[in-house]
């Protein structure tokens, strides 16, 4: 195992066909009923003809109806006797094959790859790597390989085993396993600290007992972090989409914050009052897609706290046509302002692909939320409601894919 000891040494696939992430998702987003193809995959298993590529299907479609226990179970059972998939292809004879490398996790703790790769010439096949399994040897066929796995904690070992064998990976690898690790909360801040323009809050991993301290009085928040004051962002560490994340104006509401969580580590930062002179927030996803930036979607709500769905855009004529404005004049407008900001950070995460969920701050600086390799950018809104956003995402799609088609021809070439 992972050894790689000819730099040549692949294998035809023998993988399983699947329908998909980003179908069975599509379909999900639609309102299309799923449950009748889960009971048809269901009684397949049952009566033992369910193919492995069958079997991680089910496993999505029941964490999209709300089972995640349920599903991660069945995608356990799967991977443990079969561990490489193929999705959909838009051709018959794929110009490039994409080996993604991903971690056993919920769906979504890898890149959803699918999404960016829709409607192209290539063929993705991804590898789960799982623990006590590892990577295959010899290497299924491959033009150039990329990491889909998440820095959180699930992924750890995954991550791991694909370090251990990077530096003698036969083809291109991207989104190299090392540097995912600068996305932590409480890494990235450290990485960006310093770059002129740009703003990001101090994450500070906060036990349970100091924050019980804090709230009686007992301590004091420059204890914990010089910069930690009220108020402040809390949140259970390794929580995602939102999942515990509350503001704390003083200690009588971090008393309450911590009787409704049982977690013993919590992140905690500054909170930065972002909203604009109409007394609106607007949040920002851009995609960094070999070292440019380009623009996802701008979030508009009354409230700091926003994700695209709770910012109800689809209601508000007004919202979108900011949102088009956005798009159309990014480079020329916020691409421009902040280019040298976001340089230096594409520069110094490292990844040749990752997504960032920003603002302005009051002295318009780039005010950095989060960065991460695994958020959905994707192509399924309406086209009537949003007639700006296929276009925009096509580009997105369009200079991934290129980016991936540049280091296949490099690594032909070496």
């Amino acid at each position: 195992m992972q050894h790689f000891s000819d730099p040549h040494r692949l294998t035809a696939p023998q993988f399983a066909d699947r329908i998909g992430f980003a179908r069975l998702t599509h379909q999900a987003f639609d309102g299309v009923d799923l449950r009748p193809l889960r009971d048809r995959l269901v009684a397949k298993i049952a009566d033992g003809t369910a193919q492995a590529g069958e079997g991680l299907d089910l496993s999505l479609i029941a964490q999209l109806l709300g089972d995640k226990e349920g599903g991660l179970a069945i995608q356990a059972e799967v991977l443990a006797f079969h561990q490489l998939f193929r999705s959909p292809c838009a051709v018959t004879k794929p110009a490039l094959r994409v080996l993604a490398l991903a971690a056993a996790i919920d769906m979504g703790g890898n890149t959803p790859i699918e999404f960016l790769l829709e409607g192209s010439e290539i063929e993705l096949l991804t590898l789960y790597v799982v623990k006590d399994v590892g990577l295959p040897e010899p290497l299924p066929d491959h033009d150039v390989a990329i990491v889909v796995a998440s820095d959180s904690e699930e992924c750890r070992e995954a991550l791991a085993s694909i370090d251990n064998a990077a530096s003698r990976w036969p083809r291109p690898l991207l989104n190299r396993p090392d540097r995912i690790a600068n996305l932590d909360r409480d890494k990235l801040y450290r990485l960006l600290a310093d770059i002129p323009g740009l703003d990001i809050p101090a994450t500070i991993c906060a036990m349970r007992s100091q924050l019980t301290a804090l709230a009686a009085g007992e301590m004091r928040c420059g204890d914990i972090a010089d910069e930690l004051c009220f108020p402040m962002i809390a949140r259970p560490r390794g929580s995602h989409a939102g999942v515990g994340l509350a503001k704390i104006d003083d200690a009588a509401s971090l008393a309450s914050y911590l009787t409704e969580r049982s977690e013993q580590e919590f992140f905690v930062a500054r909170f930065v009052d972002y909203a604009n002179a109409d007394g609106l927030y607007r949040k920002y996803r851009l995609a960094i897609v070999d070292g440019r930036p380009y623009a996802c979607h701008m979030a508009i709500a009354d409230r700091w706290d926003i994700w695209y769905l709770n910012a109800y855009m689809a209601f508000s004529e007004e919202k979108r046509a900011e949102e088009a404005a956005f798009m159309h004049d990014f480079d020329d407008a916020f691409g421009r302002r902040h280019r040298a900001a976001l340089d230096e950070m594409s520069r110094r995460v490292g990844l040749d692909y990752f997504t960032i969920d920003c603002a302005e701050n009051s002295d318009g600086e780039l005010l950095i939320f989060e960065a991460d390799n695994t958020a959905v950018v994707h192509n399924m809104d309406s086209p009537d409601v949003f007639p700006y956003k296929q276009p925009q995402m096509r580009k997105i799609f369009a200079a991934f894919t290129a980016m991936l088609a540049r280091h296949a021809k490099a690594g032909s070439q070496a």
